[in-house]
Order: C-alpha cells, then structure tokens, then sequence
C-alpha cells in the first residue's frame, strides 16, 4: 500500500492505493482559495500545504502504508520559520505578484517564479526559507523541506536544471541556501515521521495525473478538469504550434501539445455561484462565454483578458448561462486540438471535475468526441501513489503507471445539439480574436 498526496487549488486529495492501482481509502481535506484582489490569488499556506497534508495523512488511516509521496500545484512559494511555518502568504500559479518585468506575456512562460521569490523576500528578508507548496508539505511529513526535480525545473531560471541558481537568488535578495532540497522524481527522499514509510519525491500534480490517465495513443486528448483546465494532445513527434507548449510524453517517442487554461473548476464555480438554477434547456437557447475572469494562460498568454457573457436574450435563464459555461470550458479543449493540427480520437478526462456530469456532456458537445471518464478523480494523488512504488524499488519504470489507468464511463457527444454548437463555436471563435 502507499499513499500520494496531492496539494491543489481548493484542497488537499489523498488516496492509498494497492499494487494494481486500486483505490483502498480516500479523503479530501478542503481548504480556503483567497482572491484577496482580481489581480491575486493565494492561500493560507499553514492551512492548505502543512496542515491539509498532515490532516490527509492521518484521516486515511493506512499505518500499512509503505511510501507517502506528495504532489501540487506549480508554481507556488511562501517564506518559512525555522520550524518549517509559513510566514507569508502561499503565492499561486497566476498571482500578478508573479508578473515579470518583461512583459505580461513572461508570467505565462517563465519567470513568474522568480517574481515570487522577489516578492517574498521583500515580505519577510530574515525567513529561515522560501519554500514552494511541496516542500512545506514534506518538511511537515518527515522534516525535510524536498522538492523534486519535475516541480524544481518549472522554476527556471531559478533552477537551471543542475541546482538553485545563486546569481538568480542573489538578484531575488537571498541565496541558495534558502531554498529546499533537490531529489529526482521517484526516489526515496526520507522517511515519514512516527512510521516506517518512505518519502517519495513526486512530481508536477500535472505529471501524475498523466501517469495514471492512459492517453498515451497518437490522437489522445487529456483533458485534466480541476481548478485550472489542462489540456495535452498526444502526437507521435515533435511539433512546434504558436501559442501552445510542447513537452515530451511520459511514453518514449512521443510528445504532448497543449497547456494550461483558466476555463476549469474555477470559472465555472464562480458562474455556478452567480446564476440561479434554472430548468430544462434547449440546443438553440444558449448564449456564448468568453471565460477568461482572470486573463488566460494558454493559448492567448494574457493576464488582462477578461470574461464576456455575449448573445444574451430574455429566454435565457440560468440553467442556459450555466450550460454556456461549461460549453465555454469544451471550446477551449475544441480550439486546442484544432491548433495542434492532430486528428483526435477521444478524450481522456481527469479529475475532480469529472464528477460533474454537465461539463464532461459539454467537452463531448464542443469537440464532437467521446469522452473516456477516468475511474479515479484524484488522478494526481494516484500518480503520486505510483511513484511511492518506484521510490520503493518496486517498479522499473514511470511508465508502468499505466497499467493503473482506468474508466468509469464514455461520454458520447449527443447529436441533436452538435448544429448549435458549431454555431457557438464559431461566436466563441470571435469572440476570442475580437478580444486580441
């Protein structure tokens, strides 16, 4: 049995799962998402990176566990006490403390954790350490501030791939000193405190849930449905796409073309908490959205983007202003694969949001795809589990991972809506370059 720990946006999942991937018990430890300003977004980290995984730990119950490894966000950073106690608040991926000076486009691409670093040393110059979300979750588990090499190199050019960069951090007002410790994804990194477990060094939340998801054939589309949406179209080389990130696959060979979207769990959250329930809707009743409250990440790389409610008309209500959100979220996944020019075959979702019916039917409308539902929502966490194992020895490879991968149901797109929601598309289309 081990655990995998994931740290996201809205709280702490964690699951123990077996050799064969099955899932033995699960918790989800809630914790607060602070938009304290349009431009912000920050957590307590005390709460949701020392407390919700040490919390997680405890309510799963599993003393047979023999690796924990932790998993989160990117990128993130608070400033620390020498006890490993957040001083300062957890920064996340987005905050406009993260925008470079070169540019708003720059906090898309790099930099932006070079930025927190600024930021937090200017906050709290005598901290004991500045350290990201992963790392205030180990040093709480086994009292060693690890961060592991997956989550380290999206901090480049703080972290140049072979270490802490000190004219970097001397730039930033501290040194490398300061920063956590390096372990490569997948190894033994320490033991648990109070157990027999080994700590594993994990990865991206991004890279985990991948691992488990099992959309490793040319023309897979992952679709990951949490806070952020997350979109990876798998091809068979490599291929470069304005606007888009490419990065190699977990598979030997292949590569993924996509990238991150403020369309996900946190837009639509927020259009659910603004509109009332409304009744049945029907194909041609639905205005379009252009979701992007918080600017957007990929493939517009524009922090000052903002959202747009357009067609509105008085036979709408909300159950179709909440269905134009959700087919807003499928848009995105739909104007991402059109832009890696490969022919998709399905789409894998992933995710806490894969529990809401609505948004997988709409990613199924938008793109005119089945939808393969993961049998696991805690994708991350269950990745996380999988690379305890490798920490242990008891796998050869990462990609083994697979054989995990699991599905709950297939969402078929339906096709009396797919006429008007071509249409939409197209709106949505403009809208997007309207906006440029």
């Amino acid at each position: 049995m081990t655990i995998g720990i994931d740290i996201g946006t809205t709280a702490v999942k964690a699951v123990a799962a077996d050799e064969d991937g099955q899932v033995a018990a699960r918790t989800r430890i809630p914790h607060r998402l602070r938009v304290p300003a349009p431009d912000r977004l920050e957590h307590d980290a005390d709460e949701a990176w020392r407390q919700g995984p040490l919390t997680a730990l405890s309510e799963l119950r599993r003393p047979d566990a023999k690796a924990v490894t932790v998993t989160a966000m990117v990128p993130s950073l608070t400033a620390v006490d020498d006890q490993g106690r957040p001083r300062t608040p957890g920064l996340l991926y987005g905050d406009g403390r993260g925008r470079s000076t070169d540019g708003p486009a720059a906090s898309f691409l790099s930099g932006e954790a070079v930025e927190f670093l600024s930021w937090t040393v200017g906050e709290a110059p005598d901290a004991h350490g500045y350290w990201p979300a992963t790392a205030v979750a180990n040093h709480a588990l086994a009292g060693a501030p690890i961060v592991d090499n997956s989550t380290a190199s999206t901090a480049y050019p703080l972290f140049d791939g072979n270490g802490w960069s000190a004219s970097v951090c001397a730039e930033c007002g501290t040194t490398p000193e300061t920063m956590p410790r390096v372990e490569t994804m997948g190894t033994a990194a320490g033991q648990v405190r109070d157990t027999e477990a080994v700590l594993g060094a994990g990865a991206v939340d991004a890279v985990c849930e991948q691992l488990v998801a099992g959309a490793d054939e040319d023309g897979d589309v992952l679709v990951m449905c949490g806070t952020t949406l997350i979109v990876w179209v798998t091809v068979g080389e490599f291929r470069e796409v304005p606007g888009l990130w490419t990065l190699p696959h977990p598979r030997s060979g292949k590569f993924q073309i996509g990238g991150p979207s403020n369309a996900g769990g946190l837009f639509l959250g927020w259009v659910d908490r603004l509109v009332a329930d409304g009744g049945e809707i029907e194909p041609g009743r639905v205005p379009v959205w252009s979701p992007y409250l918080r600017g957007e990440r990929v493939p517009l790389h524009d922090p000052d983007r903002r959202g747009v409610l357009d067609g509105l008309n008085l036979t709408h209500d909300g159950a179709s202003v909440r269905r134009a959100a959700f087919e807003a979220s499928g848009f995105v996944v739909r104007q991402l694969i059109e832009m890696s020019g490969m022919r998709a075959s399905r789409v894998v979702a992933t995710g806490g949001g894969t529990r809401v019916a609505p948004w997988m039917q709409a990613i199924a409308d938008a793109t005119g795809l089945p939808v393969s539902v993961s049998g696991v929502a805690e994708g991350a966490a269950l990745g996380a589990a999988f690379l305890g194992r490798v920490a242990l020895g008891l796998e050869s490879s990462v990609t083994d991972a697979a054989r995990w991968a699991t599905v709950e149901r297939v969402v078929e797109p339906d096709p009396a809506w797919r006429a008007a929601v071509d249409d939409r598309y197209g709106r949505f289309c403009e809208l997007t370059q309207r906006d440029d």
